[in-house]
């Protein structure tokens, strides 16, 4: 690669069920499916093994058993996951700093700074996933490409365990013969407007008229335009730059018990504590976005007194945003939740004016962050998170 910016992708491999595989021996090379049973079930994640029949993730877990009969489904025990997921962001840590996660099983990693140190992107890339092997014995996909786009496209290419490289002078041919969907937000109602205008794959955009693709498309136009040429200018946003940090997580189905939101809330709560206090940052703003499953998105925001990283702080604001929520608008099954911190100050700047309270609090912060980084965070556990009530 000769541009300036050597981007990874890197995607865990049917990340659920290889976690359940890892640790059940039993599971090991059969087809395996993450979820809940019953008539509303939905598959969170098919192992390869049953992605074989037709089955993948986000389908209805009743037609994934008609697929394959002989699927295996075992329930998802979220605990196991998240500590695998921070086994690997603790990798990603020893190659940069630069890391913007995308969710639980992949992330962003900016790796140009580390070119001199530790030898190219491409060798970057393959000592990545021998040290997820090694370490938590699963295995990753990696696309390395000059931007963000096309590094996502590639590390999609040779699942699983892949590792596939997009040099700068490549772009053109690789684009062309991609569909049309691989454009991010180029959904099936895009596509189909896309195929009236006879684009069946992303080279045929480049022919496109733009005052054309201006009519179709809007506000998108420009990024479509972008896309199709290889062209994305985003940069990879760590913690550290962010202007917010936050946690979300979408469910399968509909859940209608508010007990369990509210457990999944002091989860997302804790981890943007975590992230803020290991940046050394402290958020004034918090908000909680909550999706129903017709995909109406409503945000809900407090701002704080002061700026804090307490996680007792900012899970009383999330607590009390929720309540109000429910109080004045009812509760309805969520979709998705999300807990997100904006609004930074440097720590260091309000060390003056802590009180014995605070660095009480800290301290044993501190101590907790210590406990989760060497043993995961199922060692060390906030009485309410087995309700979600504190």
């Amino acid at each position: 690669m000769s541009q300036n910016r050597f981007i990874l992708h890197v995607d865990m491999d049917a990340f659920f069920a290889a976690v359940e595989q890892r640790d059940n021996p039993d599971l090991q090379g059969k087809p395996v499916l993450i979820g809940h049973d019953g008539p509303r079930g939905v598959v969170a994640t098919a192992s390869y093994e049953a992605r074989k029949f037709g089955c993948h993730s986000a389908q209805p877990m009743s037609i994934a058993r008609r697929n394959c009969p002989q699927a295996i489904i075992v329930r998802p025990h979220g605990l196991r996951y998240r500590e695998a997921s921070d086994e690997v962001f603790a990798i990603f840590d020893e190659f940069t700093p630069v890391i913007e996660p995308l969710s639980i099983d992949e992330a962003f990693l900016d790796v140009t700074g580390s070119l001199r140190l530790l030898g190219s992107a491409i060798e970057i890339a393959a000592k990545i996933k021998h040290r997820i092997r090694e370490k938590t014995r699963l295995t990753a996909s990696v696309g390395v490409a000059p931007n963000k786009f096309l590094a996502k496209i590639a590390s999609d290419l040779e699942k699983p365990d892949g590792l596939t490289v997009i040099e700068p002078d490549q772009v053109d041919d690789f684009l062309a013969r991609l569909p049309i969907g691989k454009i991010p937000g180029v959904g099936p109602v895009a596509q189909k407007r896309f195929h009236g205008l006879g684009i069946r794959v992303i080279r045929d955009v480049r022919q496109l008229d733009r005052d054309e693709l201006d009519r179709e498309f809007g506000s998108s136009a420009q990024r479509y335009w972008d896309l199709a040429r290889g062209i994305d200018e985003r940069p990879v946003v760590s913690d550290g730059e962010a202007k917010s940090i936050s946690h979300e997580q979408t469910f399968g189905i509909d859940v209608d018990q508010a007990d369990e939101i509210r457990r999944v809330m002091l989860d997302q709560t804790e981890q943007v504590a975590r992230r803020l206090r290991r940046h050394g940052l402290s958020a004034r703003t918090v908000t909680l976005k909550i999706r129903y499953g017709d995909f109406e998105t409503i945000t809900r925001s407090t701002t704080l007194d002061s700026p804090t990283n307490s996680t007792d702080t900012l899970w009383q604001a999330v607590k009390q945003l929720f309540r109000t929520w429910i109080e004045r608008e009812g509760f309805r099954p969520v979709r998705l939740i999300g807990v997100t911190a904006t609004h930074f100050n440097d720590t260091t700047q309000m060390e003056l004016y802590t009180s014995p309270d605070d660095n009480q609090r800290k301290a044993v912060e501190v101590a907790t962050d210590q406990i989760v980084a060497k043993f995961g965070k199922s060692a060390i556990r906030r009485a309410g998170g087995m309700t979600g009530k504190s």
